[in-house]
């Protein structure tokens, strides 16, 4: 049994993980059953098992995201669904269901999705004094509650692992090779938003302040000014748009809205020249890695965990220097930077994260590990790339055709009704 938080219709990583695992589990013989909030209650046998909504309140200035409060609501459905073993993906409102399963013998783990420091709001700053003391308090006692502790890089296991907590597992995510493919990409869609003598520049991610979704538009001003013709799609939504919106103000920025239809997600992603990761408190980053399998190599910053992941085949920068990173991709020749995006990302097929979150859970299922990985084109990548660690859920006790683009530069909000377009086009 998964309970989660913060997954909503248009919420992104967290999703997809959820979605994905999940599908994982019943393909290995499991019975799945995920558990949400929503706006009202439902039950519903879904592509990933038994997926129930319990109604919980919106978060204030979350943008839509919702949360699991009626703790004894949620108890009633535990002790009725009886489960044989209870993963928990989130660290807040939910962290006293590992109590629950130890007082009834139910094996748990708490899947960390999320940094401390991005949960008290003080990203890319170094902890220290009372912030500090929290932060491992907190730590410490989810630690305690539950059999396992997983994350998904060893940036995001550091915090754990510096406590010496004994139950630290690192797990890998996944991402979907199929769809997320070099194959997708689509001259009808990169001419939508660039000149074929432009270079496109996508943003992938939530529009919230940990994302700090300024820095893709600060890039593209300032590649602009140097005489890089860069301009900038912005896939998806929050609260900071409007702000956002604004601050392109004048400059070739496209607000793409929320991107539902992944083919589309993918063509836009296989379609672009670089991708920006900007937020400084990632744990793994999805987006980057679904940018990578399509090819395209991504710009991340170095507070994150997204170096661990994109390895040599994107740039990590500090600070503020994404444009500096841009032009570092862009001095790369195309055919070797693309194919070294791709080898990247084939370390990470989804079978294998199942498989080590199975391992965590002490169970096991028979899954084909070379799904969703094309042989073929491992070839093509460049020699020297590491293979992930840790995807066996290893212990680390000891320490993710069209119309012309206009040339008319300014702010572009399509709003949402662009994603229909964009998944016509890519068609």
């Amino acid at each position: 049994m998964r309970l989660a938080n913060f997954v909503a219709p248009r919420s992104g990583g967290l999703r997809t993980a959820m979605r994905a695992l999940g599908s994982g589990y019943l393909a290995a013989g499991h019975e799945p059953v995920l558990v949400i909030p929503g706006e009202r209650a439902a039950d519903e046998m879904t592509d990933q098992g038994r997926l129930i909504t319990l109604p919980g309140p919106v978060v204030p200035l979350s943008g839509g995201y919702r949360v699991l409060l009626n703790r004894r609501r949620l108890t009633s459905l535990l002790a009725e669904l009886r489960p044989d073993r209870l993963e928990v993906s989130d660290r807040t409102t939910l962290r006293w269901t590992g109590a629950w399963a130890r007082r009834n013998g139910v094996p748990s783990v708490m899947v960390s999705h999320e940094s401390v420091a991005g949960l008290l709001g003080l990203a890319g700053r170094v902890l220290s004094g009372p912030a500090a003391l929290l932060a491992d308090a907190l730590n410490s006692r989810t630690a305690m509650h539950y059999t396992s502790v997983v994350c998904t890089t060893d940036w995001a296991a550091a915090e754990f692992a510096r406590l010496g907590v004994a139950n630290l597992r690192r797990v890998p995510l996944g991402v979907d090779l199929n769809n997320f493919s070099p194959a997708a990409a689509s001259l009808g869609v990169r001419r939508r938003y660039a000149r074929d003598d432009e270079v496109l520049i996508v943003h992938c991610g939530r529009l919230s302040p940990e994302k700090r979704p300024e820095r893709s538009v600060i890039a593209v001003q300032e590649l602009r000014e140097a005489g890089v013709p860069a301009v900038l799609v912005v896939a998806g939504d929050g609260p900071l748009r409007p702000r956002l919106v604004r601050r392109a103000a004048g400059l070739p920025v496209r607000f793409a809205g929320f991107v539902p239809d992944r083919a589309a997600l993918a063509a836009l992603l296989a379609s672009a020249d670089v991708v920006l990761a900007p937020g400084p408190v990632e744990t793994f980053g999805l987006a980057a890695l679904e940018a990578l399998a399509c090819g395209t190599p991504v710009v991340v910053s170095d507070q994150s965990a997204l170096p661990e992941v994109i390895g040599a085949a994107g740039v990590a920068v500090r600070g503020e220097a994404f444009a500096d990173g841009v032009r570092d991709v862009l001095n790369r020749p195309s055919a070797q930077r693309r194919a070294a995006a791709r080898h990247r990302a084939q370390e990470f097929g989804w079978p294998n994260a199942v498989a080590g979150f199975l391992g965590v859970h002490g169970v096991s299922g028979g899954l084909d590990l070379s799904a969703g990985r094309d042989d073929s084109e491992l070839a093509a990548g460049p020699d020297g790339l590491e293979l992930a660690a840790g995807q066996d859920g290893r212990d680390l006790s000891g320490v993710a055709d069209g119309p012309s683009a206009p040339a008319v530069a300014g702010a572009w909000d399509d709003g949402d009704e662009l994603d229909g377009e964009l998944a016509g086009i890519a068609s």
